[in-house]
């Protein structure tokens, strides 16, 4: 399609359980549809929630990948995100050349 965004994936497990999602991993993988690319993810130390970084430029690939883990008591929030590099580019073009903010 186009240029490939970043999203912040944030996984709930029920209960703070993720053994059925760590199961489902070992046996058949993430499922990610051809597209959908896996950078890295994170877990609270209470299990109750993943962050995982991935990357993509069509996000109906995230419905396709959502819709491989129903039954499996985990809730789905994705959101675009712009990496701090990026961000800074965007900033600086706002800010005058002494770096004060104008008033």
């Amino acid at each position: 399609m186009g240029l490939k965004m970043l999203f912040m994936v944030i996984e709930r497990f029920r209960d703070d359980d993720m053994v059925p999602i760590y199961h489902r991993l070992r046996e058949g993988g993430r499922s990610l549809p051809d597209g959908l690319e896996y950078l890295d993810s994170w877990i609270e130390p209470n299990f109750a929630r993943c962050f995982q970084l991935m990357r993509c430029d069509d996000p109906r690939l995230f419905q396709e990948w959502v819709l491989q883990w129903r039954g499996f008591n985990v809730t789905f929030e994705i959101i675009p995100v712009v990496s701090s590099k990026e961000t800074q580019t965007v900033v600086a073009r706002h800010l005058d050349p002494s770096g004060d903010n104008p008033a």
